[in-house]
């Protein structure tokens, strides 16, 4: 495999994917995001096949490994994800917006469009640099490390720029007359 033997990685593939599935199915919860990343082991995997170091670890634990690390960038995601949309009903809600229904009304509905339009208006008038980053991390569930990879910039880089894109958004929405 580590000279481009695609049929040692499918056998590889066929010994391993089981295991590592039920693995990131048990962490993550979800099948969705279980397979993605399987899928993004296997090519992480495939990639650094020619750096594994049989002294080192088995097959087995080496690709465990390498799951892992892509299960907790899932949940990492998720987590980043959860906080911008708890960020923004905060904001939401420092300038009035309501939510003291639990039942969801056609206003309700109709409240959530206007402040994701709302969202949508700020990122649009953020510098390029930032509104990509913050896109590439919150919207196509990359880690920073992804999208310093990605854009081709180092990951302070990356990082700060998401910062201050997210401190942007929030003291816009701040400013921002009521729904």
């Amino acid at each position: 495999m580590a000279r481009g033997d695609e049929t040692a990685f499918a056998a590889l593939y066929d010994r391993l994917s089981g295991p590592l599935y039920s693995f990131a199915v048990k962490i993550l919860g979800n099948t969705t995001d279980a397979d993605d990343a399987l899928q993004e082991a296997c090519v992480q995997i495939w990639r650094r096949a020619a750096s594994y170091d049989a002294d080192k670890s088995s097959v087995f634990s080496w690709a465990v490994l390498i799951t892992r690390s892509k299960v907790i960038d899932h949940l990492r995601a998720k987590g980043r994800k959860q906080k911008l949309v708890d960020d923004i009903l905060e904001s939401s809600e420092a300038v009035g917006v309501s939510t003291a229904s639990a039942t969801e009304s056609a206003s309700d509905i109709v409240g959530r469009s206007d402040e994701a339009l709302k969202v949508q208006a700020i990122l649009a008038q953020l510098p390029a640099e930032q509104r990509q980053a913050i896109e590439l991390a919150f919207f196509a569930d990359l880690t920073h490390h992804d999208v310093a990879q990605k854009l081709g910039e180092p990951l302070g880089t990356i990082k700060a720029r998401i910062r201050r894109g997210l401190l942007k958004v929030r003291d816009a929405l701040h400013r921002s007359p009521t729904v």
